[in-house]
C-alpha cells in the first residue's frame, strides 16, 4: 500500500518534523460498517457536513497498565480519548489486563453492551475477535482498529508506520550496529499478535541481505515484563554465542534492556526494536541499547479518533483515496485496503532521545 499524509506530528515535535511521526445506536443512517457504507461519491469530496457529536466512542487496546497505550489512548498525552473529546464525544478507555484474547473479548462485549456507537480496537488476534467484533458491525457499529489489525471484521485500520519499513528497519539497524555478522534473536509480543508477526515476516526476508547475520529464535513475551525478562534470560542461557536481538514491543525491548544492562552483556549483545523514549533512556545513556524506532504513540491514538468520528459521521466510508482532516495532525489519505498510515518509524539514540518526553 502507498498512503500519504500531509501533517502528522504535534508541534512538540516540530524538530523532527519530516521523520517522525491493535455511529449513532438510535439511527441507522449514522452507522458506517464493510456491509453498509455511505456514498463513495459524497464522502470523497471532502466533508459535505458536521461531524456527529454525542457518539458513545470505547477505546480498546490490548490490555491496560501497558504504558504504550496509556500514551496512546489518554487525554493527558493528546492520545485517542484527547480526539474524541475535541471532536465533542463520550470516550472511554476499557480493556483486559492480560495482552489475550481472553482477556479483551469480555470488554469489547461489555462496550457493545453499554450502547457503543464506536469501536477502537487495537487486535490482540487477528481472528479471535472477529466474531464479537462482526456482531458489532451488524449493529451499526463502527469498528476501526489501530496499532494492531484484525483485517477481515473491521472498518478501518490505522496503521504506525508502513508494515514493510518497521520489519526491514529494524534488520537493517541490527545489522549496522553489528557489522552485518552474528547470531539474533527476536523478543516479540504474543504469538498471536497480527503486527508483531507482520513484521518480523518482513525481518526475515531482510535478512536474506545479511547471510553472516542468522536468526536463531523467536520468543514470545506476551507483552508481560515477567514473561519477557524470563525468554530473554532464556535466550542468553541457551545461545551463549548471541550478538543481538530485536525486539517490536514496547514492553519486550524494556524488558530485555533490563537483562542485558550488566557488564557480562553491556555492549557485547545488542538490543533494538520498537520502544518508548522514557522507558528506554536509562539504557541508551549507558550503551545498553543504540538506537531503536517507534513513532509517537500519542499520533496514532489521536489520528484513531478522529478516522473513526470521521468515519462514523459518513465524512468517508473507507475508499482508497478519500481524504480527511485529523486536526492539529493535517491531512491524511485512506489506502488500500481502507488502511491509513500514521508516518515513518523514527529512530532514536543518544543525539536526540532527551529531546522526547512520552
Amino acid at each position: 500500500m502507498k498512503l500519504r499524509q500531509t501533517a502528522w506530528l504535534t508541534s512538540g515535535l516540530v524538530m523532527v518534523s519530516v521523520l517522525l511521526a491493535a455511529c449513532s445506536s438510535s439511527s441507522s443512517s449514522s452507522s458506517s460498517s464493510s456491509t453498509t457504507p455511505t456514498s463513495a461519491s459524497s464522502a470523497a469530496s471532502g466533508s459535505t457536513g458536521a461531524l456527529k457529536t454525542g457518539l458513545k466512542v470505547f477505546v480498546i487496546p490490548k490490555n491496560l497498565g501497558n504504558n504504550y497505550f496509556t500514551t496512546a489512548d489518554s487525554v493527558n498525552s493528546g492520545g485517542a480519548i484527547a480526539a474524541l473529546q475535541t471532536l465533542g464525544e463520550t470516550g472511554t478507555e476499557t480493556s483486559g489486563t492480560a495482552a489475550t484474547p481472553s482477556s479483551q473479548i469480555p470488554a469489547i462485549q461489555a462496550a457493545i453492551n453499554k450502547g457503543a456507537n464506536i469501536l477502537i480496537v487495537s487486535a490482540t488476534d487477528p481472528t479471535a475477535l472477529c466474531p464479537t467484533l462482526s456482531s458489532a458491525m451488524k449493529r451499526g457499529i463502527t469498528v476501526i482498529t489501530y496499532d494492531s489489525d484484525a483485517p477481515t471484521c473491521r472498518d478501518m485500520f490505522i496503521n504506525q508506520a508502513s508494515t514493510a519499513a518497521i520489519g526491514t528497519s529494524e534488520v537493517d539497524l541490527l545489522a549496522s550496529e553489528l557489522h552485518d555478522t552474528g547470531q539474533i534473536a527476536i523478543v516479540s509480543a504474543a504469538a498471536s499478535a497480527t503486527n508483531q508477526n507482520a513484521w518480523i515476516g518482513y525481518m526475515k526476508q531482510q535478512l536474506a541481505k545479511y547471510p553472516n547475520m542468522k536468526l536463531v529464535a523467536t520468543v514470545y513475551g506476551n507483552d508481560d515484563p515477567t514473561t519477557s525478562t524470563q525468554v530473554t534470560q532464556g535466550l542468553l542461557q541457551q545461545y551463549p554465542n548471541l550478538k543481538g536481538i530485536i525486539s517490536p514491543t514496547t514492553v519486550g525491548i524494556a524488558a530485555a534492556a533490563a537483562v542485558l544492562d550488566t557488564d557480562k552483556y553491556r555492549g557485547k549483545v545488542l538490543l533494538t526494536g520498537l520502544g518508548t523514549p522514557d522507558a528506554l533512556k536509562k539504557y541508551v545513556s549507558d550503551g545498553t541499547i543504540k538506537a531503536f524506532e517507534l513513532w509517537n504513540p500519542a499520533n496514532l491514538g489521536y489520528l484513531a479518533g478522529y478516522a473513526a468520528v470521521e468515519l462514523a459521521s459518513g465524512q468517508v466510508n473507507g475508499t482508497q483515496g478519500q481524504t480527511f482532516s485529523a486536526g492539529k495532525l493535517g491531512m491524511f489519505t485512506i489506502g488500500a485496503d481502507r488502511t491509513v498510515l500514521l508516518g515513518p518509524p523514527f529512530v532514536f539514540n543518544s543525539s536526540n532521545i532527551n529531546n522526547f518526553n512520552f
